[in-house]
């Protein structure tokens, strides 16, 4: 079972993407005035950045970027996402305190926090605000990123978000509507699925296996569009309300019609049978569409398209879910702290970001309004920029306080039995909602 965001088994190679386009984006970094004198003063020093495996392509374009401007060496290490958090705390409390910036999910940020790992960037980012643009940041993204009890500790990488990918030739053939609500998408899965299953293809992909980042995030799906939340006004878990109810039910009826079985499908699973041609549909990462396209990988170029989520209930405006999205910190307890400022202002800067965003494998989605907007996004993937807009649409964000690693874990594997058919999705939201209510005592 994987837990990364990207695959590795699909035959996507993002070193060799990446090296088609690393000269682009190195030149484009080159004098680009978001750098201060002090960084370009510190020739021959070195900072090591620790970042998640699915995001390590584009800090690597970061990392040349940054050295071939200011003569400063970046190590990157990567490790498995699910691992950034214990790497970081150990890290600290081992006394090693090796890495000077860093990326994390931002589901971290007040763990992160609490435990003296994350420095608080408020006041660079005042005082930097011409060169960061702060205001460019997509707002339903920058806060949930970044502010944590009314300071700034973090500058938005990747803008995570999903969208409902098809499969245009398996609809039309068997004479389909592109889905625009929940209870649609069980129809469509089931019709796919019972005219074509018995060739191997199957009405959707869905990701039903026990990890945060992939099950709860097609959860997040119906809960954000149903009008639910999950967490209420008052600050108290809304995992038993109607709307996160009526969520889980769709996703249990959705379960018979998909690519078997959604309890051990995962993100390569998903992205394989889809991009293969082997499901009508999934909801995925927005840079999917650049995987799609692919000619030499994918079996369904020019065969596919994308829109925004559905809609349950009685909603009638698609809204994304913040799920998984990526953000830059820097140590509380680094010794070079200002080299590492001046590393993930660079990375997350509006020229560097154009630059990841249209490099295809980097698997970076919009976190900017003027790339969101741009002709170059346009250019690149129409189709997936018509489908990112609904992050503009106040996105539902994730948990994100202290106990938020702990309450999630929680929430995965109460879906993931759900998923199995070994529980009823009352029984589910029940249990989940206790467990959730224990944590925020």
């Amino acid at each position: 079972m994987t837990t990364e965001k990207r695959s590795s088994k699909t035959g996507f190679s993002r070193r060799d993407v990446l090296a088609t386009s690393m000269g682009a984006a190195v030149g484009a970094a080159l004098s680009s005035g978001v750098l201060s004198s002090r960084a370009y003063a510190q020739t021959g020093e070195k900072i090591t950045v620790l970042m998640s495996q699915p995001q390590v392509g584009g800090a690597e374009i970061v990392a040349k970027a940054f050295t071939a401007e200011t003569g400063v060496e970046v190590e990157i290490v990567a490790v498995p996402l699910d691992q950034i958090q214990q790497q970081l705390t150990l890290d600290l409390q081992s006394g090693a305190k090796r890495f000077d910036a860093f990326d994390f999910w931002y589901v971290s940020k007040g763990s992160l926090v609490e435990t003296g790992v994350l420095e608080d960037l408020t006041d660079r980012i005042v005082a930097d605000a011409d060169e960061i643009q702060p205001e460019d940041f997509i707002s339903s993204i920058y806060d949930p990123y970044s502010l944590y009890e009314g300071r700034r500790y973090a500058l938005p990488f990747d803008g995570d978000t999903h969208a409902l990918f098809y499969n245009t030739e398996i609809l039309e053939r068997n004479n389909l509507s592109v889905p625009q609500t929940w209870d649609e998408v069980i129809e469509v899965s089931r019709a796919v699925t019972e005219a074509e299953s018995a060739n191997g293809i199957y009405g959707i992909a869905l990701m039903g296996v026990r990890a945060a980042i992939l099950n709860i995030s097609v959860f997040a799906n119906r809960l954000a569009n149903y009008g639910g939340e999950f967490i209420d006004a008052e600050g108290r878990p809304a995992l038993n309300s109607e709307a996160a109810l009526m969520a889980a039910r769709n996703l249990v009826q959705t379960v018979p019609h998909a690519l078997p079985t959604p309890a051990e499908t995962g993100f390569d699973q998903a992205l394989t049978a889809f991009v293969g041609g082997r499901a009508a549909m999934t909801e995925g990462w927005i840079d999917l569409g650049a995987y799609s396209e692919d000619d030499a990988n994918s079996k369904i170029a020019g065969k596919w398209d994308v829109v925004q989520l559905p809609v349950g209930g009685g909603q009638i405006k698609s809204r994304a879910p913040l799920n998984a999205g990526w953000a830059l910190g820097i140590s509380q307890y680094g010794q070079k702290q200002e080299l590492a400022w001046e590393f993930i202002k660079l990375a997350s800067s509006a020229q560097m970001h154009m630059k990841i965003l249209t490099t295809t494998g980097t698997g970076v989605d919009p976190t900017r309004v003027s790339a969101m907007n741009s002709s170059e996004y346009e250019t690149f993937n129409a189709k997936s920029q018509r489908a990112a807009g609904a992050s503009l649409n106040g996105a539902l964000a994730w948990p994100t306080g202290p106990e938020a690693p702990r309450m999630l874990e929680n929430l995965s594997e109460q879906l993931a039995i759900m998923v199995a058919g070994d529980a009823t999705p009352e029984q589910a939201m029940g249990k989940a909602q206790k467990g959730w209510e224990r944590l925020l005592r």
